[in-house]
Parts: structure tokens; C-alpha cells; sequence
């Protein structure tokens, strides 16, 4: 029998889905204490003198470690970023294709041995604009590093697609006739769009290269929604807008410290000696001792995985709930305070804005009217943020709004245009 395989590698979470000739779709289990598990964390957990783990395992690893090693996390985001080569783990260089090549090597490991060996081309998902790139030139770049990894990992041959076309494929499955629609694709790092037909009929014309109309992305997604959080009721308690006295003067606190706590994956990278140094240092001339000291933990305790699901655990309450509670606690960092969600909606107004402004280029640019889509299918985290959806709710009407498998369908979609190969 033919199958089809799809691997989405994502900023958080990634899946592997495995399509079959009648269409239907089922992702790979992957192993954790709890049971299995269709999303595998895209993270690195290094201790000294032991082989790097990942994924769940990894997690694990980590918070049962007394002495924290050393986790790394998002690194899809890093991809198109020239800036980003790699990194020193314990006294060891690695470039960002060998940190990546471990975590695809371990995925590739798990699914063979449910599915078997990777036959015929497996399809790959790429966001449309990756996470740091400003033209084309670096999406490319993106690619060939990603691809490089694939290789080395045994993966391939490999072809790659968007991520929100893949996600149009897997709820063309469900279809038993034509339909146009929307897709918006709302991963960790981007948020992606596609215009498109899908059904029997179009799927017999995708042959001939017809039936995407349009794509348009924005590298911001989840993981900025995260950063707002950060910044408004994380940082100023821990010193965020507060100063330092320097011989004569009176200084603020270094902006890019709170910007790199912004992007919870970089808060490894403050646990460098030079800037626990500088921060001790401060700490002494502070107007708020007390807040560098929880600075301080946090960075030296490598709490950045923790910090993130606080965040998480709150955006996931103001998802279904008007307010959630905000708690952080772990030795020198005392954080407990309510968020409303009115509150949360005005800090990421910006981003949301942005996202409006990518669906309205992409209906420009497609010349087609929202009164003409017959659907608008929503998937990944933030689609189920109740604002995000407002915006197509407010285009589109509430009642053409579907979603469904939102940390899964991208897999699926993937597996089942492999099929299509």
C-alpha cells in the first residue's frame, strides 16, 4: 500500500503524520513518561558528560535535574538569521544544523519504528516567511540550512511545502466537494495565509499546478504574544525601568537583557559569565536590589522553560476564560497577579494589527472578496486566542469559521500531499 509522509518541524512543537491511499491521516506517538504523545517539544537538553536528549524526554530531564544543564529551545526561529551560526555547550561548538540534526535524527528514530522505513519523498513544512527574515533571499537561506540538517539526519529525499497549504489539504479531506477557503496557519514563531481551492475536483487540477491562489505571511505568532506578557508583567518585576547608580550617575537597566527575556528561547544565552558579572554588579548600585536578585535566579537557574509555561498556562486561560491568574514562583521571583483579558488585548494590539494587515494584502493582492471564500479554517495555538479570531469573524462572518487539530493538521496535510507525489 502507498503512503504518504509528512514531517512538520516547528518552532515548539513539531509532528510526524503518515497519510494512506484512502486519504485518511495518523500522527506518530512519540515516548513520555505519560504515555504517547502526537507533539514532540522541538527543544535540546545537554548535561555534562551525557548525550544530548530531546523532546519530551528532554522536558523531563530538565525539570527533574537538580543542577539545571542546559535546554535549548525554538531553534526554527534562528534558521534565517545569518546573525545565528551556534553555540558552546559545555566546552563543545555545534553550528545550528548540528543542534537541529539531533532532534530530527531522534524524530526520524521514533516514527521508523512505527511506520517502517521513509519511502518515496517525504514532504517538509516551511512557514512562508520564517521567523527573522526580511526577503526572499533569507527564507532561502532558511531552507538550505534546514535542508542540510534533513540530509544528515537520513531524511529525504525531501520536498518542501507551506505550512498553511498543508493545513488546506489535511480539511480538504473532510470535503466531498469544492469549496474556496482561507487558511490561516498560527505556529509558534510565524503566522501564515493561503487562498485556495480544495475538494475532488480541485485536487485533480493541483496536477497541473492549479488551485493556490495566493499566500502571505508575518514572522509573529504565539511566541510574541508570549513577549507582551513578558514585558508588561514579567520585567518590571524584574527591574525592568528601574536604575543604577554608576560613580555620578544614574543609569537604567539595560534594555536588551529584558528584550532577550522577551524571547524566552534566548534566556540561555544570558547565562554567559560576562553578563552574570555585569548584572551582579548592578545589583549592588541598584535602586531595587530585590528585583536584579530575581533577575539574577531566573538567569542562573535557567528557568526559562518554566517562565514560558506560566505564560502559557495564562494565555490558555484568557482563551476561555474574561481573566487568568499570572504565577511565578521559584526562590528570589515572587510573581502572582490577575490578568484581565481586555488588558492582554491591548497589549498585543500591535500584532494584531499586523495580522489584519497580511489578510488584507493577501484578498488585495488575490483580487478575490471575503463575500467570495466559502470557508476560513484556523489552526495552530493562537487561533484559538478569542481576539485572533475576531478578525475573521468580523471579514469572513462567524458562521464560515472552522477549525480543528490545531497542533496536528500540518502534519496530516503534509502526509497526505506526500500521498499526492
Amino acid at each position: 500500500m502507498r503512503k504518504g509522509i509528512g514531517l512538520d518541524f516547528g518552532t515548539t512543537n513539531s509532528s510526524i503524520a503518515i497519510a494512506y491511499e484512502n486519504r485518511t491521516s495518523e500522527t506518530v506517538l512519540f515516548g513520555s513518561s505519560g504515555g504517547g504523545t502526537e507533539t514532540y517539544r522541538s527543544v535540546l537538553y545537554f548535561e555534562p558528560k551525557v548525550p544530548a536528549s530531546t523532546g519530551p524526554v528532554a522536558i523531563e530531564r530538565y525539570l527533574a535535574a537538580d543542577e539545571k544543564g542546559r535546554l535549548i529551545q525554538s531553534l526554527k526561529s534562528f534558521l534565517a538569521s545569518r546573525l545565528f551560526t551556534g553555540t558552546n555547550v559545555f566546552g563543545r561548538q555545534y553550528t545550528i544544523g548540528d543542534l537541529i540534526t539531533i532532534i530530527l535524527r531522534d524524530l526520524r528514530a521514533q516514527a521508523e519504528a512505527q511506520l517502517g522505513s521513509f519511502d518515496g519523498p517525504v514532504v517538509v513544512g516551511r512557514p512562508i516567511r520564517y521567523s527573522n527574515a526580511t526577503d526572499e533571499a533569507d527564507n532561502t537561506f532558511a531552507i538550505e540550512r534546514l535542508k542540510w540538517a534533513l540530509n544528515k539526519a537520513g531524511i529525504g529525499p525531501v520536498v518542501f511545502e507551506y505550512e498553511p497549504v498543508a493545513a488546506a489539504y489535511f480539511y480538504e479531506s473532510t470535503l466531498d466537494h469544492d469549496e474556496l477557503i482561507m487558511i490561516g496557519d498560527f505556529g509558534g514563531g510565524t503566522s501564515d495565509f493561503s487562498l485556495l481551492h480544495v475538494g475532488p475536483g480541485a485536487r485533480k487540477r493541483r496536477a497541473s499546478g492549479e488551485g493556490i491562489l495566493g499566500t502571505e505571511g508575518v514572522a509573529l505568532a504565539g511566541d510574541a504574544f508570549d513577549a507582551r506578557i513578558v514585558r508588561n508583567l514579567v520585567s518590571p518585576e524584574l527591574g525592568r525601568g528601574s536604575d543604577y547608580r554608576s560613580i555620578d550617575k544614574v543609569l537604567p537597566m539595560p534594555a536588551w537583557v529584558y528584550s532577550d527575556l522577551e524571547r524566552w528561547h534566548y534566556l540561555s544565552f544570558l547565562k554567559s559569565s560576562e553578563t552574570i558579572q555585569m548584572l551582579r554588579s548592578i545589583q549592588i548600585h541598584s535602586l531595587e536590589p530585590r528585583k536584579i536578585a530575581a533577575l539574577l535566579h531566573l538567569i542562573q537557574s535557567d528557568l526559562g522553560f518554566n517562565l514560558h509555561q506560566a505564560v502559557q498556562a495564562s494565555k490558555s486561560g484568557l482563551s476561555s476564560e474574561t481573566a487568568a491568574r499570572f504565577c511565578f514562583q521559584d526562590g528570589d521571583v515572587q510573581i502572582d497577579r490577575n490578568i484581565q483579558r481586555t488588558q492582554f488585548e491591548k497589549w498585543i494590539a500591535e500584532e494584531l494589527q499586523k495580522i489584519r494587515d497580511c489578510v488584507d494584502r493577501l484578498l488585495a493582492k488575490t483580487g478575490i472578496e471575503g463575500s467570495k471564500v466559502d470557508r476560513v479554517f484556523l489552526t495552530g495555538g493562537s487561533s484559538l486566542v478569542p481576539v485572533v479570531r475576531r478578525i475573521f469573524e468580523e471579514r469572513f462572518g462567524v458562521a464560515k469559521i472552522s477549525s480543528g487539530s490545531e497542533f496536528t493538521s500540518v502534519a496530516k496535510g503534509l502526509a497526505l500531499r506526500a500521498l499526492e507525489l
